[in-house]
């Protein structure tokens, strides 16, 4: 009787704790993002964006796969325009971003097509 109980529990534990650790991932994500992100891009499922030529994070996925920032995230980030500082991130904050923006993408990914973030080589 106490075998079956035993095996539950662990069972439980498998699923529950990898769960937990993405739910740490995407808050972090989510921290990093307000601090780093917010006061251009509205970085939430809802609102506009503080600067009006900023996307929302929301939408990124209509414009990137978002699994392909990972790169851009890591050498630098560099857009057209001179009012957004270059940001680097080291992995473990990559992890997370990504994390919190998958998380908070509002429709499906437009096509399977990528198309490229500015990034400097290291």
């Amino acid at each position: 009787m106490l075998r079956p109980l035993l095996c539950l529990t662990v069972g439980l534990l498998l699923v529950v704790a990898p769960a937990a650790a993405q739910s740490d991932l995407t808050a972090r994500g989510r921290l990093l993002v307000q601090r780093h992100c917010a006061g251009c891009h509205a970085v939430t499922r809802s609102g506009a964006s503080p600067d009006a030529a900023a996307p929302p994070f929301r939408d990124l996925n209509q414009r990137y796969r978002i699994d392909s920032l990972g790169e851009a995230l890591a050498e630098g980030i560099l857009t057209g325009h001179p009012a957004m500082p270059q940001f680097a991130f080291p992995p473990k904050d990559i992890a997370a971003v990504l994390a919190y923006l998958k998380s908070i993408q509002t429709r499906e990914q437009a096509s399977t097509r990528s198309r490229p973030i500015g990034h400097r080589a290291i």
